[in-house]
């Protein structure tokens, strides 16, 4: 274990042990580095590591603390990392994200009410006007991202958005095939919307699946290169 690893290690324990909580403050360098046993240069990199993914809020003139420490938050932090995945990494996501959605619809046709339905329906109507692929983008993930809102947990909502973040950078829309992914992928929104209309978990998650699975299947056979 490097000294930079063995720093971070020792910072992670005293987080989850419970010896700092979330806004406490951290003790000196001088206290840290002789209780974890490391320089002061490996004890800043490790810090610097865990302020990127969200654990510590470094302040200038203050110094280091514990963050909220809130679920979202923290999983956010995976965008670090997952954003640099390559197509084969991010098609091995896709049956995590089929899991995802599908429990994500579910629970959206159980708690969904008719001001939303009106909302999504709007939201696809844009959609399915377009040809302009930035908007489609945005439109795609908006009208996911709603769905998954209504089950109201945040930090699946802040997963499922990492995971569909890096799925975004490969513009299918752009192939040979262009117009029957669309229409197939209007097809499959307007089947997900009719479920939540029904108030029908068990259509939803199978409607949701179905169009995860569908863009799988895209992303596999045109293995169009990442933007961004």
């Amino acid at each position: 274990m490097s000294a930079v690893e063995t720093a971070l290690h020792g910072l992670r324990s005293i987080i989850a042990d419970g010896t700092l909580g979330p806004g406490d403050k951290l003790p000196s360098e001088g206290e840290l580095c002789e209780k974890l046993g490391v320089s002061r240069g490996s004890l800043r990199e490790a810090i610097r590591m865990l302020s990127a993914l969200g654990v510590l809020d470094t302040r200038h003139g203050s110094g280091s603390y514990v963050g909220e420490l809130k679920a979202a938050d923290v999983i956010q932090s995976l965008s670090l990392t997952v954003g640099l995945l390559p197509l084969e990494a991010v098609l091995e996501l896709y049956e995590l994200r089929r899991a995802l959605e599908a429990h994500a619809a579910s629970m959206a046709a159980a708690r969904v009410d008719n001001d939303t339905i009106v909302e999504l329906s709007a939201v696809l109507d844009e959609l399915e006007a377009t040809t302009d692929d930035d908007e489609q983008s945005r439109l795609d993930h908006a009208f996911h991202m709603r769905i998954v809102e209504l089950g109201g947990n945040q930090a699946f909502a802040a997963l499922l958005s990492v995971l569909r973040s890096r799925s975004r950078a490969y513009r299918i829309f752009r192939t040979a095939d262009a117009s029957e992914i669309k229409r197939l992928s209007d097809s499959g929104h307007r089947a997900i919307l009719r479920a939540l209309e029904t108030r029908d978990p068990a259509a939803a998650a199978a409607a949701a699946a179905t169009h995860v699975a569908q863009t799988e299947v895209w992303l596999r056979k045109h293995r169009p290169p990442a933007e961004g």
